[in-house]
């Protein structure tokens, strides 16, 4: 595994963002495993977040190859400001960031989207944390088309989950089928097993945590 994988696992947990227990998902599955980055509360935190996302895109993308760095709300808010600031320090790379608003305005700037508005042509980097069924980053694309038809070089993620779609193969795969959009991760939860397993940044994790990752795997995962 590339250290850069293992640094983000171990920035993961040292941050509260990977946590165990009982989750229930949007999708409705009972989770024995949240990743959550609206636990980087430290300005340091979410700024060393969005470092990980610049090193990924730097290492993914040509910068022509994006012109806007979109986080769907909320989570998605600091995501792409604190990637497009990172960008900038990091690699000298200047993008727009846009986000979208939850809720309609009916006075002063009505529009649906802060920052960078859609506009046809253009192509945007949508950021989110991670992928279980896609249905956040669906809702996000289709507010984007509604406005205008832009590009999508990809989605860029935190964390793969593995997990199924719908129709029984990979969740990712259906969405970059349905929409052509190809998804990047960071780490998968695959990674995140492997990486944790030798006990030694979580006592106990191959005994205790590791069975019930497996067995949710073995439920809900790619097969």
């Amino acid at each position: 595994m590339e250290a850069y994988k293992k640094q983000f696992i171990d920035f993961l947990i040292d941050n509260g963002a990977l946590r165990f227990g009982e989750f229930t998902l949007r999708s409705g599955r009972i989770s024995p495993y949240f990743i959550n980055t609206g636990e980087f509360r430290k300005v340091s935190a979410v700024y060393g977040l969005g470092r990980f996302y610049a090193a990924k895109i730097r290492d993914q993308f040509k910068p022509d190859e994006y012109d806007v760095i979109f986080g769907p709300a909320y989570k998605g808010i600091s995501l792409s400001l604190a990637t497009g600031i990172a960008l900038l320090n990091d690699f000298g790379i200047d993008k727009e960031c846009s986000y979208d608003r939850k809720e309609a305005k009916d006075h002063g700037d009505a529009k649906a989207f802060v920052g960078a508005v859609p506009e046809s042509g253009r192509k945007w980097l949508v950021l989110d944390d991670v992928f279980t069924t896609g249905e956040t980053k669906e809702e996000a694309v289709k507010k984007i088309i509604a406005v205008a038809k832009v590009e999508y070089p990809a989605v860029v993620i935190a964390v793969d989950r593995m997990e199924m779609g719908e129709d029984g193969t990979s969740a990712i795969r259906e969405f970059e089928k349905k929409y052509r959009i190809p998804v990047h991760a960071i780490v998968t939860v695959r990674e995140i097993i492997d990486c944790l397993s030798d006990d030694r940044k979580i006592s106990g994790f191959s005994t205790v945590h590791k069975p019930k990752m497996e067995a949710y795997l073995t439920l809900y995962g790619v097969k």
